[in-house]
Parts: C-alpha cells; structure tokens; sequence
C-alpha cells in the first residue's frame, strides 16, 4: 500500500505547503484580512504622533523661553511659584488633595 501513495507524497506535501502560505497570506500578521486593523493602527499613531509632535514644540518653546539669552520673566515666576509652593497674594488658590 506505501508502494502505491510514495507517487503521490511529493505532490501532496507541496499542496500542503502552497496551503499553508495561502491561509498565512489571508490571516496572518500581514495578510489581506488584517488591513482594516493596519489601518486602524496607522490612524492611531499618527494621532499619537501629532499629539507628541504638538507638545515637544510647546516644550522647546518653553525650554528656549528659560534660556538666559531671552528670559521669560512670566515663565520664570509661574515655575518659581509652581516649583516653591508660593503664591501671590492676589491669586486665588485653590487646593486639591492628592
């Protein structure tokens, strides 16, 4: 009975070799089925990446506003303040507990 499949061995091994990839090319990491959930990612980084992009410009714009060649005298006091725990007498202060 061995004697009479053996033809047909290498046959069936590359049918079940072509399947395997077919299967991996419709469901795999990089298939055709998985491109709505690609370009979900994509949209979603490239959110991301707009969000981080908009406030590493606000952080170089505040970094170069404490830098001594252009002080920022408004800068400099809301950090004081921030850092130090002080107010204004003039300020309104409100206080939230952790």
């Amino acid at each position: 009975m061995l004697d009479r499949l053996r033809p047909h061995l290498s046959t069936t091994a590359l049918a079940l070799l072509i399947f395997y990839f077919a299967a991996n090319g419709f469901t795999g990491e990089g298939g055709l089925l998985r491109a709505n959930q690609r370009s979900a990612t994509l949209t979603a980084k490239t959110r991301e990446l707009a969000r981080l992009t908009a406030q590493r410009h606000d952080l170089e714009v505040r970094a170069q506003l404490l830098r001594d060649e252009s002080l920022s005298a408004d800068l400099l006091e809301e950090r004081a303040r921030s850092v130090l725990g002080f107010a204004d007498p003039r300020d309104y202060v409100i206080r939230l507990n952790p």
